[in-house]
């Protein structure tokens, strides 16, 4: 059967098996239609299926009377940002952000540049499911503006957060994988600026991803030597729509992803002290991080909506998600690896010392990601299951099921992108959280 999701926030699936230029144009007239006309920003990823999508996307945007601010391919924040830049009435991304080549989704911005809040999005989902859409006569049929200065917007916005002529000073080598995705051409703008030398692999955006698309160290094989052999000081890696910055040493080793965030949280609160905001499967670093540093961590479900509402109503200066997700309220309220990679050289700059250095001052913890198909499960029964077996765990139930220990947690949840059921653990002991991962894991397929 075909795999669509729909929700609040967009759609996503596999194009030609569920999603396609129907869904898209859906999507536009929903969108056109809640929003009554008006402007709107609308850009994406590499993918070869994006031109596609976007001609149907448009379609539905214009035949609302909306006007449609084309920025092109470009990354996700930097399409955040565009939205306020632009004064436009909303926005639209046509990106899977992470997931393989076969996805690709259609993602709904606010005027703020963030994912639409519930209210809204609960508002443009009912348009899409009723189908009841409002297009308006030929007089009124929506114009489209290309929009060329994205990349250079973003990139000035990201600067104005560090002090450059303190990172220029260094002259930093930097080693970048951009995945063949739509973040390259912004990334190295913004390291020349930062006056790095810059060695890109996967920089064309092709949307012909060379490697897996998620920044996780198994993926990192080719950046690790790209590194090593041109004596770089850190290496990049982003995801297809660079929203994601995973961290490779100054030996070529990936560091793991979790890492982003902490790194950058740590450094942000040398230069002003405020709340943290991070979701619930995001590495315990955090709390040491904001306990360091004597200020309050508000945990959230997973999903990037819920860290920015989280920021959003306590003031935190930074939030985000262990997935190499860093959301700097002061540029954009999305996952921002320009945003990441500009406050880790920030860090190195100012400590002196080596990504290496950095990353070892933080307390060291093993974290277990895995996953099970959900057809076919009972995630329910399963919930059911963890809960009598790990009786003496406290619980935290607004996100599947999360159970925390002093030595551990472990977080079971129904993904948000794809039908599987997610598994995640860390423990100060790797044997403990393997064996609580494997078990849940066991306890899942019983079930399916």
């Amino acid at each position: 059967m075909p795999q669509l999701i729909v929700s609040i926030s967009g759609i996503r699936g596999v194009v030609g098996d569920g999603l396609g230029p129907r869904e898209a144009v859906r999507v536009g007239l929903a969108l056109g239609t809640h929003l009554g006309g008006g402007a709107v920003a609308m850009g994406r990823d590499s993918r070869p299926t994006g031109p596609m999508l976007a001609a149907a996307l448009r379609a539905g945007l214009l035949a609302t009377g909306c006007r449609v601010l084309d920025v092109g391919i470009l990354s996700t924040p930097g399409i955040s940002l565009m939205v306020r830049h632009l004064g436009a009435q909303g926005g639209a991304i046509i990106t899977a952000s992470h997931n393989p080549l076969p996805y690709n989704g259609l993602k709904m911005l606010s005027p703020e540049g963030h994912a639409l809040g519930r209210a809204g999005g609960q508002a443009v989902l009912d348009l899409y499911t009723r189908q009841a859409f409002l297009e308006v006569t030929a007089e009124r049929i929506g114009q489209v503006q290309a929009v060329t200065d994205g990349a250079a917007v973003h990139v000035e916005k990201t600067l104005r957060t560090v002090d450059v002529a303190k990172i220029r000073a260094r002259g930093f080598r930097v080693a970048v994988d951009a995945v063949c995705g739509a973040g390259g051409g912004e990334m190295q703008m913004l390291l020349a600026r930062l006056g790095c030398q810059v060695t890109m692999i996967h920089g064309e955006p092709t949307g012909r991803f060379p490697r897996g698309a998620e920044p996780l160290p198994e993926n990192l094989g080719d950046l690790g030597r790209t590194v090593r052999e041109s004596g770089a000081a850190i290496g990049l890696a982003l995801d297809p729509d660079a929203d994601r910055l995973a961290l490779v040493d100054e030996t070529g080793r990936a560091i793991g992803e979790e890492y982003t965030l902490a790194l950058a949280a740590r450094h942000r609160l040398t230069h002003e002290r405020g709340p943290l905001a991070a979701n619930l499967s995001t590495s315990r670093m955090m709390d040491d991080v904001a306990r360091e540093a004597g200020v309050p961590l508000y945990r959230t479900p997973v999903g990037e909506l819920n860290v920015v509402e989280a920021i959003l109503q306590n003031g935190c200066v930074l939030g985000g998600e262990g997935n190499g997700g860093v959301i700097d309220p002061r540029v954009t309220l999305v996952r921002n690896s320009l945003v990441g990679a500009a406050l880790v050289l920030e860090m190195m700059a100012e400590r002196g010392k080596s990504l290496h250095e950095l990353a070892t001052e933080l307390p060291v913890y093993t974290m277990v990601k895995d996953k099970v198909p959900l057809a076919g499960t009972n995630s329910a029964s399963v919930f059911k299951a963890v809960r009598a077996r790990f009786a003496d765990a406290r619980l935290d139930e607004r996100d599947g099921l999360h159970l925390s220990w002093e030595h551990g947690w472990l977080h079971i949840r129904a993904s948000n992108t794809e039908p599987i059921l997610r598994i995640m653990g860390e423990a100060t002991d790797e044997s403990r959280v393997r064996a609580w991962v494997d078990e849940v894991k066991t306890m899942a397929a019983g079930k399916a």
